[in-house]
């Protein structure tokens, strides 16, 4: 009987701190690791997608976490559609090699309406009184309600926001070692998202990301342990490096004061408004895709954001319809926020909210309580009265100040030790420096591996 493969995707590991996690660390010392180049952007969508297509951004279109639908003239982020990614999924090559091959797809992202067999991943119950309900999606339809009266309800307010944490990866971790001995996948791939929070919030550096190194070495050392006392061989990897960051800039600002993006004035504070603008930025990390309406105006906008402090480069798009017409990356240190009002009285209703749909753009600042607002917690606690009695609230607790982010991702790492890291306990496919789309093919010969092995 073939051993199974199960991936986990331990976001925000480097090679730097991999000596914070020895329980993951230990997954080589049957195998091999290497050093692994994502793909620009460094994120988390567009990452993913490469790894399971073996394409580029330009292939596979996933050129960011959102992007701008021309032909809504609307920015989407987070969309959860199989639908949006083009290419092959590895699942699939391996289902033509071999008949019958099995797939769990376990929060990595555009899990819904995929064509692996088992699939799991947030989606919350929105009902018409304005609540946001944690729930989950999953094929089939009874995964998610079975994992759910096992393991309790997803913690979806632990999956992202300001109480981001380890509870959320636990739950995933849980679910996996469930779906691993009631389903018996061929590929198992588990989506482990909590060293993003600190790291993000804090930076790379400090005593903060050592405790989140060491709280998911606890959680993907027990699922490892689970998984290989069952005859599983495993791959950790991981999308990008988290470096640093102290310089927010505001692209959407320097266009706006430029003249060319529009805003509608509505009684909930300003909203951009994409399809009258000239040209505006859709920010994600490091990289922030620069839609303009008018190619005439291309040579005027790059020299803009040339000119722009913190813009390291300016490139002529990704080479795919959903790219913007230009694409800024940020310089060492630096990132890119969304927001494109003057003065934070003008802002959105959504601004200090967790709006992760309605924001046109990344906002990293939804993982922080502003510190600057008297009695934050107990306003928290208020309005989580009034939803318990299903009154309509805001959660207005975000900070509008992006100097309090301390961590970014998304352009190419400038050292190797800051970039991605692949370990696999399995000898096979053994290489000595990978790039994402390597990846599809290498996970392919390890099953292929797997399934001649005595």
């Amino acid at each position: 009987m073939p051993k199974p493969l199960v991936v986990l995707d331990v976001v925000g590991l480097t090679g730097d701190l991999l000596k914070h996690t020895p329980r993951i660390a230990a997954v080589a010392s049957s195998g091999w690791k290497s050093p692994l180049s994502p793909v620009l952007p460094a994120v988390t969508c567009s990452v993913q997608s490469t790894f399971l297509t073996g394409l580029p951004p330009s292939g596979h279109g996933v050129v960011g976490n959102g992007w701008y639908f021309r032909d809504l003239a609307q920015v989407m982020f987070w969309r959860q559609s199989a639908g949006l990614v083009s290419g092959e999924k590895v699942w699939e090559a391996a289902r033509a090699r071999w008949p019958g091959f099995k797939t769990a797809q376990l929060f990595w992202w555009f899990a819904m309406y995929s064509s692996a067999e088992i699939s799991l991943t947030p989606r919350p119950a929105y009902p018409a009184d304005g609540r946001k309900i944690p729930d989950a999606y999953s094929r089939p339809a009874s995964l998610a309600g079975r994992m759910q009266v096992e393991l309790g309800t997803f913690p979806l307010f632990n999956f992202w926001g300001p109480t981001a944490g380890i509870a959320s990866s636990a739950w995933i971790a849980e679910s996996a070692k469930r779906v691993f001995d009631q389903d018996r996948p061929d590929l198992s791939l588990v989506y482990l998202p909590h060293m993003d929070y600190d790291l993000q919030r804090f930076g790379p550096g400090g005593p903060e990301a050592v405790r989140a190194c060491a709280e998911i070495d606890a959680v993907a050392g027990s699922l490892i342990d689970h998984v290989r006392s069952r005859g599983a061989e495993v791959v950790v990897l991981s999308e990008y490096g988290i470096e640093a960051v102290s310089k927010p800039v505001h692209l959407n600002r320097v266009l706006r004061r430029a003249g060319l993006l529009a805003v509608q004035e509505t009684l909930h504070g300003e909203l951009m408004d994409c399809g009258a603008c000239r040209a505006f930025a859709v920010a994600d990390h490091q990289v922030a895709h620069v839609y303009v309406a008018d190619p005439a105006d291309i040579p005027a906008v790059r020299a803009l954001l040339e000119g722009t402090e913190g813009v390291e480069r300016v490139l002529d798009g990704l080479g795919h319809a959903r790219s913007g017409e230009l694409v800024a990356v940020a310089e060492p240190g630096a990132w890119f926020t969304y927001y494109y009002w003057l003065d934070d009285v003008s802002a959105p209703d959504f601004a200090p909210t967790v709006d992760i749909h309605r924001k046109p753009g990344y906002d990293p600042a939804e993982l922080f309580l502003d510190p600057a607002r008297p009695l934050v917690k107990g306003r928290v606690a208020w309005n989580l009265l009034k939803k318990s009695l299903g009154f309509r609230y805001l959660m207005d607790v975000i900070p509008l100040d992006a100097g309090i982010v301390k961590g970014s991702h998304g352009r190419l790492p400038g050292a190797p030790g800051a970039g991605p890291v692949f370990l696999s306990s399995s000898p096979s496919g053994a290489r000595a420096a990978l790039e994402a789309r390597d990846v599809k093919g290498v996970l392919l010969e390890i099953l292929g591996a797997l399934r001649t092995a005595p």
